[in-house]
């Protein structure tokens, strides 16, 4: 459960760009295929939602500091530095990897150095996924490296895996709805108002999507379900007999249709050179409310608080997660700016 725990705080990821196996031609947007740092540092269209473009550098919250949970300072890496296959003899970043992940708890790996511990990079490792969403990444002195590029910080930091470390983000919405039970036109765009299930960091007191990491052999499927009743919930702390009945709830919500939203390397303020964070995010969508209406919220775990939000450009989220909820919006042509999102297409 500790591991759990904790992993969920670790998980909690903000949005990337492109993936590196998605062709970029039919975008308009120049194809860096020779390197995925290229891809990250230069290519600011989302490939995978087919939308517009995500503004400023996205691989900038991997190179912030201080490191979350710490005070330790990171090299600076310059933006034009970030690439691997930018030359840099005299880059030297810290070393750091936190006290809790060398204790050894059983969602951590070892230290790379310990000669019981040899990990299948870029596969299935027993029940550890190793396997990148974004294709192959390179071991480097027997240490993986970051697909993205360099953050100033060796080592693993908060993240239990070497390479990549697994998320899951279920996105849960529904339409808002006025009291006799119409759907709600924003004023201004003229589209329905969406809302998503939203839950208060307990660490940093900032509104986020209920995710958590995946365990080593669950599937994905299983993980945002997870995630999402011991969040928004409060399954962990129910009996027996609420238990199952928020396990029918879910299994409806959770077996119908969805949209895979997003899936690949996120730029997360915890990621290191030789460690980064992976998500997948879902949204599964209550087209008419009845099932999300019958589902009381109760915050749980490591939530504070637990509610639906209006989605709008105006979410202040956790770390890059309205990146997600845009995503969200433009695929079930909900409202999401009042200004013209014109002009943004790559040419």
């Amino acid at each position: 459960m500790a591991g759990r725990f904790l992993g969920k705080a670790l998980a909690t990821v903000s949005l990337s760009v492109a993936l590196a196996s998605v062709a970029v031609r039919s975008t308009g947007c120049p194809a860096y295929r020779n390197s995925f740092s290229s891809y990250w540092i230069h290519l600011n269209c989302n490939i995978m939602s087919g939308s517009k473009c995500i503004k400023g550098n996205s691989h900038s919250k991997a190179r912030t500091s201080p490191y979350p949970g710490s005070k330790v300072e990171r090299s600076q890496v310059p933006n034009e530095k970030v690439g691997w296959l930018v030359e840099w003899q005299d880059y030297n970043p810290v070393e750091y990897t936190a006290v809790s992940v060398l204790a050894g708890p059983m969602w951590a790996d070892p230290q790379i150095s310990e000669t019981n511990f040899s990990p299948k990079f870029n596969e299935k490792d027993g029940h550890v996924e190793r396997k990148s969403k974004n294709g192959l990444y390179e071991i480097q002195n027997g240490r993986p490296r970051n697909p993205a590029g360099r953050t100033g910080l060796v080592g693993r930091g908060l993240l239990g895996r070497w390479g990549p470390n697994h998320a899951a983000d279920p996105i849960i919405t529904r339409w808002k709805k006025n009291n006799s039970g119409n759907k709600i036109t924003h004023p201004v765009s003229g589209k329905h108002i969406l809302q998503f299930v939203a839950i208060k960091r307990k660490d940093c007191g900032e509104w986020a999507i209920p995710g958590g990491m995946v365990d080593p052999g669950e599937k994905i499927s299983a993980a945002l379900k997870r995630e999402f009743g011991e969040e928004a919930l409060n399954s962990l702390q129910k009996s027996s007999a609420e238990k199952i009945e928020i396990e029918k709830q879910l299994h409806r919500l959770f077996s119908q249709d969805h949209l895979v939203i997003y899936k690949g390397y996120v730029d997360d303020p915890r990621n290191t050179d030789n460690a980064w964070v992976e998500t997948e995010a879902v949204n599964y969508h209550d087209e008419t409310g009845e099932i999300m209406d019958s589902i009381t919220l109760e915050a749980g775990d490591d939530a504070g608080k637990v509610k639906w939000v209006d989605i709008s450009d105006k979410l202040k989220l956790y770390a890059s997660h309205s990146q997600f909820i845009k995503l969200v919006a433009e695929k079930r042509d909900a409202h999401w700016s009042e200004e013209s999102e014109a002009g943004c297409h790559g040419s």
